[in-house]
Order: structure tokens, then sequence, then C-alpha cells
């Protein structure tokens, strides 16, 4: 898949706010990676880095088709 038109990079993090519960987080920057706001993050935490790791790769690629479909970013809560 060709991803050359997207002008704003995507960060994926794993962050773990307490011992053994590990959040995911898509960051949005602008086009020179500063700036980042919060695009999409996890409903309920992940037991392992792992399985965060995993979840937040489901949810970047469906990032990913969702832009490259040409449809709206859904508004978060």
């Amino acid at each position: 898949m060709q991803v050359g038109w997207m002008t704003q990079p995507i960060e994926l993090i794993i962050e773990e706010p307490a011992l053994g519960s590990f959040v995911w987080r898509l960051l949005e920057t602008d086009a020179e990676g500063a700036n980042p706001k919060v695009l999409r993050d996890a409903f309920d935490p992940s037991d392992t880095y792992e399985a965060a790791l995993a979840a937040g790769q489901r949810a970047l690629h469906s990032e990913i088709r969702r832009r490259a479909s040409g449809q709206p970013q859904a508004q978060s809560a």
C-alpha cells in the first residue's frame, strides 16, 4: 500500500500508566514530527505490552485504510 500522500506522520506509543496495565495511543504530528495530538487511544488497558502493541497496530492499520479510502475522521469522545 502506497502512503506517500500522507503528510502528517502517525506514531504508535505504548504506555504503562499503572503496573501491569498497558495502553496504546496513536499520535498525529505535523509534517516536521512536532506538535503531537491524540488521534485515537485504547478504550481499555491490556494485561501485557505485547497485547497492547497488537491492538495498537490494528488501530494504526485501520486508520491508514480509512485515510486511503477517503472516509472522514471519527470524532474522539
